[in-house]
């Protein structure tokens, strides 16, 4: 990850430690520690209220344009929740590295994130969409803790 300052709202921030607190009482322990990343950016986060969130910060639900500075490629993706993930239509889970390496961060902001075939570096171009932007109040699916019941955790690799 990066050492970035980032930026959550309040109901973001305690939805995401409400999935990972239902994880951790599940017993299962790599699924609890594959969430550690997670878990830390949320913790060195500022929390604010959504309707104090600035407008170039990338929330739940949000896409963002950013550049891979590896390939030079621009990339576009929506920040999801795990029940919500679909990279196919460019749908990456905040549980995803580079979910996580989203998570918070501003338009301009550059972030590292570690892979298995090494490091990757971005840059966040644009947001497309935000939610508290555009006037929309951020819901979670209503599954998106049922989804990370033992049976059904995934952690992406990527």
């Amino acid at each position: 990850m990066s050492s970035a300052k980032i930026t959550l709202t309040e109901t973001d921030a305690a939805r995401l430690l409400d999935m990972i607190q239902t994880v951790r009482a599940s017993g299962n322990r790599d699924a609890a520690a594959a969430l550690a990343p997670l878990e830390a950016e949320i913790a060195r986060a500022q929390r604010v209220a959504p309707d104090a969130i600035p407008p170039d910060v990338v929330t739940m639900n949000s896409t963002v344009e950013f550049r891979d500075l590896n390939s030079g490629a621009q990339l576009c993706y929506t920040l999801t929740w795990p029940s919500d993930a679909n990279p196919s239509q460019g749908k990456v889970s905040v549980l995803a590295p580079v979910g996580t390496a989203l998570l918070g961060v501003r338009v301009g902001d550059q972030i590292e994130w570690a892979v298995p075939a090494g490091v990757r570096r971005f840059r966040v171009e644009r947001l497309v969409y935000q939610p508290e932007a555009a006037g929309h109040r951020e819901r979670a699916p209503a599954d998106h803790v049922a989804a990370m019941r033992p049976a059904r955790v995934k952690i992406p690799n990527e």
